[in-house]
């Protein structure tokens, strides 16, 4: 498959390297078509692996995941094209976090909206799916680095696109079991909420490598 990740950093060229190792063509978006650590992450990435601006890699991509910082992402979407995106499966993965106030950072939620309504509405013709956005980057391509079973949450409107996203998890070795549905995107209302909760679980513990089981 050919697939676009948005943004450089640690969590898109996390999972840009778990995608390009599982066969797929990546393209990593940025800014502009020369950005060092997109360049830097091709080289080590390897066959399969390519750059380009967030259009290019939009127009590239079959499904596209925003690894964008969340309080950058709808001017990284705009810049990306909603023509782009239209009729695509556009995972979710982004937390809008505020560090004014230092470290831990606060998350920017509203009990009526959320990242990944916002958007949606923003880009109606794209299929938003919100999924990974509760664990750390490693954990979301290796599940296997957290023992025991644990969970991974998925939410949107268009069931054929959550679906899609679906088998990409199991893929990363998620099993299916493991991978709760939560409706509409309005639940990412919930997910993006609980990471607040997920920093003070990492305070306590002192390690990213830490995720949670619904049990019932």
């Amino acid at each position: 498959m050919r697939i676009a990740v948005l943004g450089t950093g640690i969590v898109g060229r996390t999972i840009g390297t778990r995608l390009v190792g599982l066969g797929h063509e990546v393209m990593m978006g940025s800014r502009t078509a020369d950005n060092v650590d997109a360049g830097a992450w091709v080289a080590s990435a390897g066959a399969g692996a390519s750059a380009g601006t967030f259009a290019d890699a939009a127009a590239f991509g079959d499904l596209v995941f925003n690894c964008t910082a969340g309080a950058a992402s709808l001017e990284a979407l705009g810049r990306a094209r909603s023509e782009n995106l239209a009729r695509k499966t556009l995972v979710d993965v982004a937390n809008h976090l505020d560090f004014s106030q230092g470290v831990p950072p606060n998350v920017v939620v509203s009990p009526t909206d959320s990242l990944g309504e916002q958007i949606q509405h923003v880009f109606p013709d794209a299929h938003v799916v919100k999924t990974l956005n509760t664990i750390n980057c490693n954990v979301m391509v290796d599940p296997a680095r957290v023992p025991g079973e644990h969970d991974v949450f998925v939410c949107g409107n268009d069931p054929a696109a959550k679906a899609e996203v679906v088998d990409l998890l199991e893929s990363f070795g998620w099993p299916a079991e493991r991978i709760l549905d939560l409706g509409d995107i309005s639940a990412a209302r919930g997910v993006e909420a609980y990471v607040q909760l997920w920093l003070r679980f990492l305070g306590a513990t002192g390690t990213n490598d830490l995720n949670i089981r619904i049990v019932s």
